[in-house]
């Protein structure tokens, strides 16, 4: 099938799925948290099968193993969120201006995302108040500590200030490293949103194309408590920067169907040992 017209089929199932997520997200607020997570999962991973976006996961990487704390992660798409969502169903914090994005900065509100105005210390104290109650709750929450997006091949300076939270709560800390590849296993930039790209055009890129995979990695998390905030922030760059590394050193074949596991979330079960890998360049740091 030509690309324009897979784009054209997608957009029509996208329109039927956010008018399913309008839908719901009038009562979301209210429903148990429970529920809540439910819903945020199905609705990402309905997106991603939309998109005709897998997300790959090793089989012993110690995603599978969150389910509270403060995630950290490498920030390259706006599709970063609901790939996240698919896996582990949390809450965000996202600059104040993803709220003004049409439609899905409405959902992302109704989803309780925390936004934050960057560049204001009051704004961050505020947020971060609201962030420690939350991980004291046992929630699963989300930072971008890079503070903007990136075309996924180096990892930004990070931000330290909104890992306060993770200290001040006693929270694990999961630093996760995200890569976008095509189905030979190269990086992919078609889902990076930069160089001052619209949302309209960054939708289209990634409808117009067939086959997008996500490698997700995840390190054993960092201890909050009784850590430095700088030391912590340090530790977790580290750690991402070695991750993707490594994902950028090594190159996997296209799946074959019985490496498929549970394909309602579109995810793949790799079993690299790319936690070894960046181990070593941990060591040469």
């Amino acid at each position: 099938m030509p690309t324009n017209l897979i784009a054209v089929f997608r957009s029509l199932r996208l329109a039927l799925h956010i008018l399913y997520g309008l839908m719901i997200a009038v009562c979301f607020p209210w429903f148990r948290l429970s529920i809540r997570r439910r819903i945020l999962q199905s609705w990402s991973v309905g997106l991603l099968a939309i998109f005709n976006v897998r997300i790959a996961i090793a089989e012993d990487d110690p995603l599978h193993e969150v389910r509270d704390g403060l995630i950290v992660t490498n920030h390259i798409s706006w599709l970063d969120v609901f790939v996240l969502n698919a896996v582990i169903p949390m809450r965000f914090v996202a600059k104040s201006e993803v709220r003004r994005w049409p439609v899905i900065g409405w959902l992302c509100a109704r989803a309780q995302t925390l936004f934050i105005e960057r560049g204001k210390a009051r704004s961050a104290a505020r947020i971060n108040v609201q962030l420690v109650k939350l991980l004291q709750r046992g929630e699963c929450l989300a930072v971008f500590p890079e503070g903007t997006t990136t075309d996924g091949a180096e990892v930004a300076h990070f931000h330290s200030s909104l890992m306060q939270p993770a200290i001040d709560a006693g929270a694990p800390l999961h630093p996760i490293a995200i890569r976008y590849q095509d189905e030979n296993g190269q990086r992919s930039d078609i889902p990076a949103y930069i160089d001052d790209i619209s949302f309209g055009t960054s939708l289209w890129r990634i409808l117009s194309t067939r086959n997008l995979r996500v490698r997700l990695v995840a390190t054993r998390p960092l201890q909050g408590l009784h850590a430095d905030r700088r030391s912590l922030t340090l530790s977790a760059h580290l750690r991402i920067k070695a991750m993707l590394r490594a994902l950028n050193e090594e190159t996997y074949p296209s799946p074959r169907a019985d490496e498929l596991d549970a394909p309602s979330l579109h995810c793949l079960l790799l079993s690299p040992p790319l936690e070894r890998h960046a181990a070593s360049a941990l060591e040469r740091h």
